[in-house]
């Protein structure tokens, strides 16, 4: 089963990361946080992989192309100009590269990779988000419901601390950025039939797909929720790199199952 990453964004929340490369190349613990996705579905025996790529496209088709340059040692004799590259046992990924435009909107980056994808069953997320899904229960989940489409939704965290005050202003309770009661959202991590393309037409390139495409496959009750109540984090904002960077280097990263 493919992996459909979108990884086109302009990433304007995270722009002192993000001027100089695409935000799914911006590093946790030195590796690319679309590394660590990867790494996520390879964990539960999915690695063959598409990544719509839009902005600065030629930095993760680079990396790619490099790959073992990057992550193997090399010995490099200058005088015969000849590079030996020490291949370790890293990641197994097949990756396909496509260019979905600078400014296409999501739905538009999905419809255009349709091609690659055929009448199979296939997995979506975004490149910028990292879990503890258990993606292998997801897929047997996706399976039993029969539905066109499965949606991971998360419990949204408070972004600040709830407090409960008594008399003279006495903190009786206090709670470092609760889950907020309730309310679930959406966390990517989708498990998608070929279908959901008769969803998307030729005016795709200015839809986002959480709008009127999934939105129709909702009214159309094709949808279905999975709850995943593990760790969840999107890195919208330098603030979430610096929290990511933090968990990863503490020994803390939960989304870390290789």
């Amino acid at each position: 089963m493919k992996v459909v990453i979108l990884a086109g964004g302009l990433g304007t929340r995270l722009m002192e990361e993000t001027e100089s490369r695409p935000k799914p190349m911006v590093e946790i613990g030195g590796k690319p946080i679309l590394w660590h996705i990867m790494k996520i579905y390879e964990t539960h025996g999915f690695n063959d992989f598409v990544i719509c790529l839009g902005y600065k496209a030629q930095l993760i088709k680079e990396y790619f192309l490099n790959y073992y340059l990057y992550n193997s040692d090399v010995t490099i004799e200058l005088e015969r100009n000849k590079i030996d590259v020490h291949f370790s046992n890293s990641e197994s990924f097949k990756v396909t590269l496509v260019d979905t435009g600078l400014h296409t909107n999501t739905a538009g980056r999905i419809k255009r990779i349709q091609k690659y994808i055929g009448d199979s069953t296939f997995m979506l997320t975004y490149g910028d988000g990292v879990s503890d899904v258990n993606i292998t229960d997801l897929v047997t989940f996706h399976k039993k419901h029969g539905k066109l489409a499965t949606l991971t939704t998360v419990q949204s965290p408070s972004r600040f601390g709830n407090i409960e005050m008594g008399d003279n202003d006495n903190i009786q309770h206090f709670v470092e950025k609760p889950q907020c009661d309730g309310l679930w959202i959406n966390g990517g991590f989708f498990v998608l039939e070929s279908g959901i393309f008769d969803y998307l037409d030729e005016n795709s390139d200015n839809t986002q797909w959480e709008k009127k495409p999934l939105i129709d496959i909702t009214l159309d009750n094709q949808l279905c929720a999975y709850k995943h109540y593990g760790f969840w984090k999107p890195m919208d904002a330098l603030r979430d790199r610096i929290e990511l960077e933090q968990l990863w280097n503490s020994g803390q990263a939960k989304w870390k199952i290789w």
